[in-house]
C-alpha cells in the first residue's frame, strides 16, 4: 500500500471541527495529492453529546459524495471502550465492530484495521485469528497495532509468523520531538527487524511543536492548551528554540520542521497531524517538501536529546 508522507488524524472530526468544515479539509487535503486519512471508532466520543463513531461517519459521508473511495486509504481502529460493555479484541467483538465501521464508513472494505488498545483479556491468537476472518472475507486488506507493549506486540508477530497468519504491517505509537525516548529504545528496534511502516500519532506533541504555547497565557488559545504544562520546561523551552532557529534559516514554521524531522527518521512511514482549518494544513502539507539537512537534524536531534 502506497501512502504519501503525511497521514490527516481524524480525531478532530465531530469534536473540534463540523461536517462542512471536514469536507473542505480533507478536499484541500486530497487536491494536495495526500491520501492516507487515520481515525478510529472512538472519534470523538470523549465530546459531550457523542456516542462515538462521529469521525467514521463524516468521512464515510465525503467519499459517498466525491465517489472517491477507490483513491482514499482508510486506517481505522477497534478496541477502545464505545460504552455498554462494547470494547476490547476478542474474535466476537472486533468482527462486530469491524462491520459497524464499514456500515458507517459507506464502504465495504478499511484499508487498514488497527488494535488500538490492548486487551489483556484476550489471547494474541484469538485477535489475530479474527483479522484473519476479516480479511479472508475482504472486508479489511491489512492489520495494525497501536497502544501495545513492545512483549505483546512481539508475541503477536510470532503467533501470525508461526502460524502462517496476516502479521501487523504497521504500528502506531505516540512519537515526536519531545516524547522519543520510549518509541526509539523499545519500539524502533522491532519496527526495524519486522519491517514494520510507523504512523506516530501525537506528531506534534499535542500542538505544543507548533510553538503556539510559550507560556501559560497560551493556554487558552486551544481546548488542548490545558495539557501544555508538562512541555514546559527547560528541554522544552530547548526544542522550542532550535525549531525557532532552523525554520528561519529554511523560511518555514516550527509546525513543519517538526514533521519533517519525523518524516527524516528511519521507519517512519507517515506522522499523524490534525488541522482544524484550510490555513493550518497548509502548515503541515509544507513539511514534505522540507528535507532537511544533516545540520538541521543534527540541531533538533541535541536540542531534543533524552
Amino acid at each position: 500500500m502506497e501512502v504519501a508522507p503525511l497521514a490527516f488524524g481524524g480525531n478532530v472530526f465531530g469534536f473540534t471541527v463540523d461536517e462542512p468544515t471536514s469536507y473542505k479539509l480533507l478536499d484541500h487535503f486530497f487536491e494536495a495529492g495526500f491520501n492516507l486519512v487515520d481515525t478510529a471508532d472512538g472519534y470523538s466520543r470523549w465530546k459531550p453529546g457523542n456516542k462515538g463513531g462521529e469521525s467514521e461517519t463524516m468521512i464515510g459521508k465525503w467519499m459517498k459524495k466525491r465517489k472517491n473511495r477507490d483513491k482514499v486509504i482508510i486506517a481505522t481502529k477497534v478496541g477502545t471502550d464505545m460504552g455498554g460493555g462494547n470494547k476490547g479484541l476478542s474474535k466476537k467483538y472486533i468482527l462486530q465492530a469491524a462491520d459497524a465501521s464499514l456500515k458507517r464508513l459507506q464502504t465495504d472494505y478499511i484499508d487498514l484495521y488497527q488494535s488500538h488498545f490492548d486487551d489483556l483479556d484476550t489471547p494474541v491468537s484469538e485477535t489475530i485469528e479474527a483479522y484473519a476472518t476479516l480479511i479472508k472475507q475482504g472486508k479489511v486488506k491489512a492489520i495494525g497495532a497501536s497502544n501495545m507493549s513492545p512483549e505483546r506486540l512481539l508475541e503477536s508477530l510470532q503467533f501470525s509468523e508461526e502460524n502462517n497468519l496476516p502479521k501487523y504491517q504497521t504500528l502506531q505509537p505516540e512519537y515526536n520531538l519531545y516524547n522519543r525516548e520510549k518509541f526509539e529504545k523499545d519500539y524502533q528496534p522491532i519496527c526495524r527487524d519486522n519491517n514494520l511502516s510507523v504512523i506516530n500519532y501525537f506528531a506534534l506533541a499535542s500542538g505544543f511543536l507548533t510553538g503556539k504555547y510559550r507560556s501559560e497565557k497560551d493556554f487558552s488559545k486551544s481546548v488542548r492548551g490545558s495539557g501544555m504544562h508538562k512541555y514546559l520546561n527547560s528541554r522544552g523551552y530547548r526544542i522550542l528554540n532550535a525549531l525557532d532557529e532552523v525554520s528561519k534559516r529554511f523560511d518555514s514554521t516550527p509546525a513543519a520542521i517538526s514533521l519533517a524531522w519525523l518524516m527524516a527518521q528511519p521507519t517512519i512511514a507517515a506522522p499523524i497531524a490534525s488541522a482544524t482549518s484550510v490555513e493550518q494544513l497548509n502548515d503541515l502539507l509544507k513539511a514534505c517538501d522540507l528535507p532537511l539537512d544533516k545540520k538541521a537534524i543534527e540541531k533538533l536531534n541535541e536540542a531534543s536529546s533524552y
